[in-house]
C-alpha cells in the first residue's frame, strides 16, 4: 500500500497518522495472515528499533477502537488480528494455526432469519462473525458431507 493511503485510513478512523502507527499498519497489511502483535513486532523491530512491543499493542487495540481492524481469537487463546472489515468469517485450522477468510453471505443471511424467527427482544445484530476451528486433513482424504 502507498504511504498516502495509510495514512488517510488511519486518518479516517479518527487517529493521528504517527510514523509509529503508519508503519504497524503497513505491517499488518503486507503481512496480510491474521498475524499477532509479536509477529508484527518482529516485522517492523529491526527497521524501527525504537518501537516498543507496549506500542504495537496499544496502537493494535487503538485500530481495533477505530474500526479499522478487527481481532480475531483463535481456539487456543492467541489474539490475532485482520486488516479485512467487512462482514467475513474465519476458518481455524488447529494444527497449523492458520486462519483463512471466507464470506458467505447466504450463511449471514440464514444467521439473521434466524434470529428474526426467533424474536429476541432487546438486541440489535451488529455482526455477524463465524469462527469454525477445523483440522487440515491429508488431501487424499475425502470429507463426506451427509
Amino acid at each position: 500500500m502507498n504511504y498516502e493511503y495509510i495514512k488517510a485510513k488511519i486518518s479516517l478512523a479518527g487517529l493521528k497518522a504517527t510514523h509509529q502507527r503508519i508503519v504497524i499498519y503497513d505491517t499488518l497489511l503486507a503481512l496480510g495472515h491474521h498475524p499477532t502483535a509479536e509477529e508484527i513486532y518482529a516485522r517492523i523491530k529491526p527497521a524501527n528499533p525504537s518501537i516498543s512491543l507496549g506500542t504495537v499493542y496499544k496502537t493494535l487495540e487503538a485500530f481495533v477502537t477505530g474500526l479499522l481492524i478487527r481481532r480475531v481469537l483463535t481456539a487456543d487463546g492467541l489474539m490475532r488480528y485482520d486488516a479485512r472489515t467487512d462482514a467475513h468469517s474465519h476458518i481455524y485450522c488447529v494444527n497449523t494455526q492458520e486462519i483463512v477468510d471466507f464470506n458467505d453471505p447466504e450463511l449471514h443471511q440464514w444467521i439473521e432469519d434466524y434470529f428474526r424467527h426467533k424474536n429476541i427482544r432487546n438486541i440489535k445484530i451488529r455482526e455477524i462473525s463465524v469462527q469454525i476451528s477445523a483440522e487440515k486433513i491429508d488431501p487424499a482424504e475425502r470429507i463426506v458431507v451427509e
